[in-house]
């Protein structure tokens, strides 16, 4: 039931993003190539700072799925892939269709390794607190809102956003369970927007290594 709910959303949030939000505007695209780009002269910095966040949250989600993901039968490393474009619309189908799995098997390859390492977490906190301060202390609401209410692309990367925030926890008691956590505290934190998931990746310990057996002589 609660993957066919996944479905359901991930469905409904497309026919949104295409039916209901504001229009696309003719400097949509310049604007999306200066964000990328650092040619930020002129541009909001609270869309400066949720567009760089937008590029944080599939390597947060990365951190889960591709561990996840060594027990599914779909492949999790293209829906995290995908999510760097397009953020919750590549998370939303992997929801959907992944298994429940609390066991890691094998050993960690060097990108798991990488993002499982609490290094990563403390990065990534790092990072998003400087965007965060910086949107919030030089941005610009009025103009912000403006934009959300006329622009497809403000819109549809802010829902995003908060969608993100919200799917997280569906991720995280399989993974406190592949962990040996048995602290329900630990999930509700990543309920907390943003900083949740961050606070998560940098005090969960690492995954148990693979323990190789010893073959008789």
């Amino acid at each position: 039931m609660i993957k066919i709910g996944f479905g359901l959303l991930w469905l409904g949030i497309i026919a949104y993003a295409f039916l209901f939000a504001p229009p696309n505007q003719p400097d949509t695209f310049e604007l999306i190539k200066n964000l990328s780009t650092g040619q930020w002269q002129g541009i909001n910095p609270l869309v400066i700072a949720l567009f760089n966040i937008m590029g944080i949250w599939p390597v947060i989600y990365s951190a889960v799925m591709l561990i996840d993901g060594r027990g599914q039968k779909i492949p999790a490393w293209l829906f995290a892939a995908v999510s760097f474009a397009v953020g919750a619309f590549a998370v939303l189908p992997y929801l959907a269709l992944r298994e429940p799995n609390t066991q890691f098997s094998g050993e960690k390859n060097t990108l798991i390794k990488l993002l499982d390492s609490r290094w990563t977490g403390i990065v990534l906190t790092i990072g998003t607190t400087i965007l965060v301060g910086y949107g919030l202390g030089q941005g610009d609401w009025g103009d912000f809102v403006q934009q959300w209410q006329t622009s497809r692309f403000i819109h549809v990367m802010s829902w995003d956003f908060i969608l993100l925030c919200l799917l997280f926890p569906a991720l995280v008691g399989d993974d406190m369970a592949r962990r040996d956590l048995n602290n329900p505290w630990l999930w509700l934190i990543t309920f907390i927007p943003l900083f949740g998931p961050l606070i998560y990746l940098c005090i969960r310990p690492p995954l148990p290594e693979a323990k190789s057996e010893l073959i008789p002589s």
